[in-house]
């Protein structure tokens, strides 16, 4: 029997390009602490990570939802293919392009959301061009430095999160 209610989250998906274990697990849990409903690790082509072990990354969810008192867990999916993300969105689709786009001040609207951040190395031309020509979609700009790729998730969902989602 619960203790509390289970808080409302904003309907907001993480994609994400994994890095290496420690960057990853590190995005995992302040992704959690942030708030996102959904975490879905997408495989690019200058993805170097082989390997996700989902049930790790559950546990460490578990850890930040504990610390922050949060009463509901993000899901954690398997990894996709860029590819197939893209076939099956169904949101608004924000990403985070380090050639530029609209400020997220801007872009973000209240709503489900979709928000996709890439790899060590950011995204092909070919893949930022599919990503742009997804119904839906519109690039981001993240500010004028380019930020690591574990920096780049967690200031887009803070973004999201001050400007349209829980914290407005």
């Amino acid at each position: 029997q619960p203790t509390r209610p289970l808080e409302p989250v904003p309907d907001l998906t993480l994609a994400f390009a994994p890095v290496k274990r420690a960057q990853t697990d590190w995005l995992v849990e302040k992704a959690t602490e942030l708030g996102v409903a959904r975490l879905q690790p997408v495989i690019t082509a200058r993805t170097i990570v082989e390997r996700v072990k989902r049930e790790r990354l559950e546990t460490i969810a578990i850890e930040a939802a504990e610390q922050c008192n949060r009463t509901t867990l993000p899901a954690i999916a398997e990894p996709v293919p860029l590819a197939r993300l893209l076939e099956t969105v169904d949101r608004p689709l924000y990403f985070a392009d380090e050639q530029g786009g609209a400020s997220p001040a801007a872009a973000f609207r209240p709503g489900p959301a979709l928000s996709l951040t890439g790899p060590e190395g950011g995204f092909t031309d070919a893949e930022r061009s599919a990503i742009r020509g997804t119904a839906g979609a519109t690039a981001i700009s993240l500010g004028p430095r380019i930020l690591r790729a574990e920096t780049a998730a967690l200031a887009a969902v803070t973004s999201y999160m001050v400007l349209a989602g829980d914290w407005r």
